[in-house]
C-alpha cells in the first residue's frame, strides 16, 4: 500500500490517446497529484480513442508540476498536421484536437516540452533513445538545439516541419548544420529502433527483438555503454516493455494495439500495467 508520507515518481510509456487506459492506470497506481510525480515518454497523442482529453489531462498535470513529459514522432506530427505540412494519416485520431477551441493553446504548450530529461534518480528520458555515438552531455546539447528552434516564433518552427520528414539524412555528423542538423537529432530522439556501429538508423524496422534484421543492423541498445547512466523510452510497441538490457528500460506496452500501458515507480522498481479496455 502506498504510504501517504512518501512520494512517488512514475514513469508512463506511450499514451497514444487512450484516455480510458490512462485514466484506469492512474487509478491503478493510486497516483496523488499532491505529492507523486510523473514522467511522459512522449507520443501523448495519435491513434487511441481520445487524444484530445489525453492531452489536455497531460498538459494540465504538467502545468501544475505533477508531471513532465518529452516529445515522441506523434507529438511532432500533430504540429505538423495542424500547420499544414503533412497530410492526415488515417490512423491518427486527431481530428478533435485540430477543432478543438483550445487547438492554438495545446499546440502551443506542446512545442515547448523538451526532447530529453533527467529523472529524480539521474536516469535519462527520451522518446526513443539516446545512440552508443553520443555522450549524455553531446545528446543534452543537442536536444537543447531542437527545443530552442520549437519555441521559436512560429515562422521559424513551421521552416522546421515542412522539412522534418527525410530518412535520407540517417547518419549523424558534428559537421551537419542548420536544419539538416536538427532534423537528424529528432530522428534520434524520436524514431530510432535499429542502427549500425557507425550509427546509421534504420526507419523501417517495427517489429520485435526475435525478428529477423537487416544485415548490419541492431537495436539501439545492444551497443550501449553498460557503464553509461540507466535510461528510460517508449517508441517500440512490440518491444512490449522489454530490451533486454539492465540500464535500460522500455515502458511503451503497446497499449494503443490493445496491450499494456506500463507505469514504472523509480523508488522500488515496481511495475504497474494495465490492459487496454478498449479493443
Amino acid at each position: 500500500m502506498q504510504n501517504s508520507a512518501k512520494r512517488f515518481n512514475y514513469v508512463i510509456g506511450d499514451l497514444q490517446g487512450c484516455y480510458r487506459a490512462f485514466c484506469q492506470l492512474l487509478e491503478h497506481i493510486k497516483f496523488d497529484p499532491s505529492q507523486d510525480v510523473i514522467w511522459f515518454t512522449g507520443d501523448l497523442v495519435a491513434r487511441g480513442e481520445d487524444s484530445l482529453s489525453t492531452l489536455r489531462a497531460v498538459k494540465e498535470l504538467v502545468d501544475n508540476k505533477h508531471a513532465y513529459t518529452v516529445l515522441g514522432n506523434h507529438d511532432l506530427t500533430l504540429l505538423a498536421y495542424a500547420r499544414g505540412f503533412k497530410k492526415i494519416n488515417k490512423k491518427d485520431q486527431i481530428a478533435d484536437i485540430l477543432a478543438a477551441q483550445d487547438c492554438d493553446i495545446l499546440l502551443e504548450w506542446l512545442r515547448k516540452q523538451p526532447l530529453l530529461l533527467t529523472l529524480p534518480n539521474q536516469s535519462m528520458m527520451t522518446h526513443a533513445g539516446i545512440p552508443h555515438i553520443w555522450s549524455i552531455d553531446a545528446a543534452k546539447a543537442y536536444a537543447k538545439e531542437v527545443e530552442q528552434l520549437l519555441s521559436a516564433d512560429w515562422q521559424v518552427v513551421d521552416e522546421f516541419l515542412a522539412q522534418m520528414y527525410d530518412s535520407r539524412i540517417d547518419t549523424w555528423s558534428e559537421d551537419l548544420s542548420g536544419l539538416t542538423r536538427l532534423r537528424v537529432i529528432v530522428n534520434y530522439f524520436t524514431r530510432m529502433r535499429l542502427i549500425n556501429i557507425d550509427g546509421q538508423l534504420e526507419f523501417g524496422f517495427k517489429a520485435g527483438l526475435d525478428a529477423e534484421m537487416p544485415e548490419h543492423f541492431t537495436p539501439w541498445f545492444s551497443l550501449y555503454p553498460f557503464t553509461a547512466p540507466q535510461q528510460f523510452f517508449g517508441h517500440w510497441a512490440s518491444l512490449q516493455g522489454q530490451s533486454k538490457h539492465p540500464s535500460l528500460i522500455n515502458v511503451d506496452g503497446g497499449c494503443v494495439w490493445g496491450a499494456d500501458l506500463i507505469a514504472y515507480r523509480l523508488e522500488d522498481q515496481h511495475v504497474f500495467k494495465v490492459k487496454n479496455p478498449i479493443q
